[in-house]
């Protein structure tokens, strides 16, 4: 199974960003889940592969019908929708209220996500964007079902102090508590910093001595570049060669780094990989 669950604990350091780049140059089929409790931004800001908008009813908010009376994990794809560079959406909740439609269906969708790598007809791993994470965030029910669950962080000193808190508690949670260095639990929980690419080798350094001190169960296991420009072109709303841009180049590292880790785990024949990223993937938050 591949499901790789993106969250973060405060603030706006770039969870649908980075899952959008990551997703962009996944080497496998991917699908992009918008299961952020709160809404997702991809609805408002991303054009469809057929150049017009894409329909807020057909995604998240349209599963929950389907998923009350089960759900096979090939029928995730009667929900998606392309975007204009080829990605696969799973467009988010237009509002938070309308997450109570999804109450007690986590775990489900959690397992279809997982199982979808398993589908002998349309397989493909899945990065689930969660948004923003509590104690109480319903997503946070899919994390037993995933491979990974990767915190995204900046790197500011309160940055990094919460998510070596959230980190711990959320092993605590899925692991029943601190881990040393050689125990680490699965789902693995790693962190991916959102950084400047002149700092990142030495903050990746220092944060990743502070989860192993700390024993949070918690590894740092990439980062992505402090790429505004390169955010805005991911999104649409400016011109460039995205393929060249410091955010992709730093997404293409973070998929290596993993696959290098986790592949023989995740090797399955899959569909089509990739997307057109002169089409502009998505967008971030």
């Amino acid at each position: 199974m591949a499901l790789i669950a993106l969250a973060a604990d405060k603030g706006s350091p770039g969870v649908t960003t980075a899952a959008v780049a990551l997703a962009a140059v996944w080497p496998r089929r991917v699908l992009l889940a918008e299961t952020d409790p709160a809404g997702g931004d991809l609805v408002y800001r991303s054009a469809a592969a057929h150049g017009g908008p894409l329909n807020p009813n057909t995604g998240m908010l349209s599963i929950a019908a389907t998923a009350r009376r089960g759900l096979v994990p090939d029928q995730l794809w009667d929900h998606v929708q392309p975007l204009s560079g080829g990605l696969e959406v799973l467009v988010g909740l237009g509002i938070s209220e309308q997450a109570a439609g999804l109450a007690g269906l986590w775990p489900t969708l959690g397992r279809a996500f997982a199982s979808l790598a398993d589908s002998p007809n349309a397989p493909a791993d899945v990065i689930a964007d969660c948004g923003r994470i509590s104690g109480d965030t319903p997503a946070t029910e899919l994390f037993p079902h995933a491979a990974l669950v990767l915190l995204v962080s900046r790197t500011e000193p309160e940055a990094i102090a919460r998510v070596r808190d959230r980190a711990a508690a959320l092993s605590a949670k899925l692991h029943g508590g601190p881990r040393g260095a050689a125990t680490l639990g699965m789902p693995m929980i790693g962190v991916v910093l959102v950084a400047d690419t002149n700092e990142a080798a030495k903050l990746s350094g220092q944060v990743n001595d502070m989860l192993v001190h700390a024993q949070t169960g918690a590894r740092v296991v990439g980062t992505i570049a402090d790429d505004p420009a390169g955010a805005d072109q991911l999104a649409g709303r400016r011109r460039g060669r995205l393929e060249k841009s410091l955010l992709i180049r730093s997404a293409r590292k973070v998929t290596s780094d993993l696959y290098q880790q986790f592949g023989a785990a995740w090797s399955m024949p899959t569909g089509p990989a990739g997307t057109d990223l002169s089409g502009h993937a998505g967008a971030g938050r």
